[in-house]
């Protein structure tokens, strides 16, 4: 009889704990408050030619239930620019930061850029690619094309 009982015991307190684990999965959990969330950490431009700015749009969620302003949004050098509202993100809200680079010098970068939100709170974005060299003139002139069009 005791068996019975202990079994009994125990198949209630599995079926009750199943049922709470039932309930909580068919609830939706509520979103935590002022959390912020980028689509892409990073973006590689790969090769970019010099003298030609390259840019990027960055998108980032607001997954709090409360608006969250962005405080700043600060490159690590100058020749990396963001460019981002100063509005605040309601909450399942989003924002778009736009960074833009300097393709001034030639060969490979990697340049960060910090998003500071509710005071301390920090997401860090990463640019990288590589910048070669133009030529400076244009290409020689073909005197072969003349030929051709004396051709056709």
């Amino acid at each position: 009889m005791k068996k019975i009982a202990i079994v009994a015991g125990l198949f209630f307190t599995i079926l009750s704990s199943y049922a709470q684990v039932t309930a909580v999965k068919g609830e939706a959990l509520p979103r935590p408050a002022n959390m912020l969330e980028l689509k892409e950490n990073s973006h590689n431009f790969g090769k970019i030619p010099q003298g030609r700015p390259a840019v990027y749009v960055f998108e980032i969620t607001n997954l709090g239930n409360t608006p969250v302003k962005l405080d700043n949004v600060q490159a690590s050098c100058g020749c990396t620019t963001p460019e981002w509202s100063r509005d605040a993100i309601e909450g399942g809200g989003t924002a778009k930061i736009k960074v833009g680079y300097n393709a001034y010098a030639e060969g490979p970068f990697t340049k960060t850029v910090t998003v500071v939100y509710n005071t301390s709170m920090t997401k860090t974005i990463t640019i990288s690619g590589e910048v070669y060299k133009t030529p400076t003139t244009s290409a020689p002139e073909n005197p072969s094309i003349q030929l051709l069009k004396q051709i056709n």
